[in-house]
């Protein structure tokens, strides 16, 4: 039910509208003065107020002042009501963030679609401060698990940046949680009710870059009939984070290098500079200085880029914080897929630290992940897992060429799955067998990751 204010010098006028507002559900207060609906606005956090535009002592201006002042009053809605004669004044006072006005003598109609209107307002704010809440619980650096020297030093520097609007550099290897580091630097900082947008440099072909990053107007190219906002002023204000860097085309990095000088884009086909605020957040699992040895990066955008660096360690470097991570891991999942599972047996925790974890610790989560779906008792056994850490070390008799900076272990997995459907004619049991594997774990792994099969229907049928 929502709380509305009614603040009026005449008496009269407040009993009519507290009577309509009653009437339509809505729990209404009154008061007869400023600094009395000051009184009862700290006593009952209202989500809207009407209230007059004239008034002795402190008039409706001078309230919306007050109430804009107070952190606890943010999401609350103000109305002014006022006389034909001074209509003027009411336009002043959304200027200064009322919502609306209404005439006098009020119209009951009128009034309560836009007392609605302010209710719907309130409740979306508060939503937003919400969500806004629950991302920075939800990211917060003490939140986020690890207690081996790399990760408290890793912690210590993101907590010292996040106030800061410096570019950062965080390396690690794939699956470390780069991306995670950079949402925790985001909503920590002063620009966390602002968007945090993460890009994929390695996704993203050549000739788009442009358009992705600063837009484009429209008859900038063939096909593009409309205006498009890039990544840079979506996120004005806010925090754009580019995942593989490393990834990025010569020509786009010296386009990135000028908007950091410049602190303006240009969207393609535009004419007039746009300035955008925009705080940089970069990673990447190469080997930058190689590639700057090569002539693949240049060295003025490396040096901008990494005012602050953040190495993320790899999972096999950090162990100690394994059986944390598998408990958090097991907790979500079985949250998600409403199992009772309480806990994991000491020799599956012993062989989870014992593996080397090529994949990090987004292969820890998927291992995990599988481990909830097929466990039928209280407990995650050696016998849950055993035959994914035996499927996953068998990665490297498949002559798999491994990057330097370690492995998409996605990618890995659906290579995998395919070759091992192609060894056996496409039949799923056989294949699930070369891999040590459940036929359902093979199947779930098979749909979640949407692999694509290396075997054709008519081959299937000739089988």
């Amino acid at each position: 039910m929502a709380v509305i204010l009614v603040v009026d010098d005449e008496q009269l006028q407040r009993d009519i509208v507290k009577t309509i507002l009653d009437d339509e559900g809505y729990e209404t207060y009154t008061a007869s003065s400023g600094d009395e609906a000051l009184i009862t606005v700290n006593k009952y956090n209202p989500d809207v107020i009407l209230t007059d535009l004239k008034m002795e002592g402190m008039d409706g201006i001078e309230l919306l002042d007050a109430v804009q002042k107070d952190s606890l009053l943010s999401c609350t809605t103000m109305i002014i009501m006022t006389a034909h004669g001074t209509i003027f004044s009411a336009v002043e006072a959304m200027k200064k963030g009322a919502f609306d006005y209404l005439t006098k003598p009020l119209n009951k109609d009128s009034m309560l679609m836009t007392v609605a209107r302010a209710v719907e307002r309130t409740g979306l704010l508060k939503e937003n401060l919400q969500l806004q809440k629950e991302l920075y619980d939800r990211f917060r650096i003490e939140g986020i698990i690890g207690k081996s020297p790399g990760m408290r030093e890793a912690f210590d520097i993101m907590k010292k940046v996040s106030h800061s609007s410096a570019t950062i550099f965080i390396r690690g290897e794939s699956g470390t949680g780069k991306e995670l580091a950079a949402r925790a630097i985001h909503y920590n900082s002063p620009r966390r009710s602002r968007p945090f947008t993460a890009l994929n440099c390695a996704c993203i072909p050549e000739n788009l870059f442009e358009s992705e990053l600063f837009g484009y107007e429209p008859g900038a190219f063939t096909g593009a009939q409309s205006r498009k906002i890039g990544l840079f002023e979506a996120t004005n204000s806010g925090t754009l984070f580019l995942d593989e860097i490393g990834d990025l085309p010569l020509m786009m990095q010296s386009k990135l290098l000028r908007v950091l000088q410049d602190k303006e884009i240009r969207r393609l086909g535009g004419k007039d500079p746009i300035k955008v605020d925009v705080r940089i957040i970069t990673a990447t699992n190469k080997d930058i200085e190689k590639e700057l040895a090569k002539g693949k990066f240049r060295e003025e955008l490396y040096y901008r880029l990494k005012v602050v660096t953040i190495e993320l360690p790899a999972l096999r470097d950090r162990k100690s914080d394994i059986p944390e991570l598998s408990q958090f891991f097991m907790t979500r999942y079985s949250r998600e897929f409403g199992k009772r599972i309480k806990g994991i047996d000491p020799t599956a925790i012993n062989a989870l630290v014992d593996y080397n974890w090529p994949g990090n610790i987004r292969q820890l989560e998927s291992v995990i992940e599988r481990a909830v779906i097929m466990c039928d008792t209280e407990t995650i056994t050696l016998r849950d897992i055993k035959s994914e850490l035996r499927y996953s070390e068998s990665a490297c008799s498949f002559d798999l060429d491994l990057p330097e900076g370690g492995i998409n272990f996605e990618e890995l997995e659906k290579d995998l799955l395919k070759k091992s459907m192609i060894r056996a004619n496409g039949v799923m049991a056989k294949a699930a067998k070369l891999l040590g594997m459940s036929y359902k774990t093979f199947w779930y792994r098979w749909e979640k990751l949407n692999v694509e099969s290396p075997v054709s229907k008519s081959e299937k049928q000739e089988q």
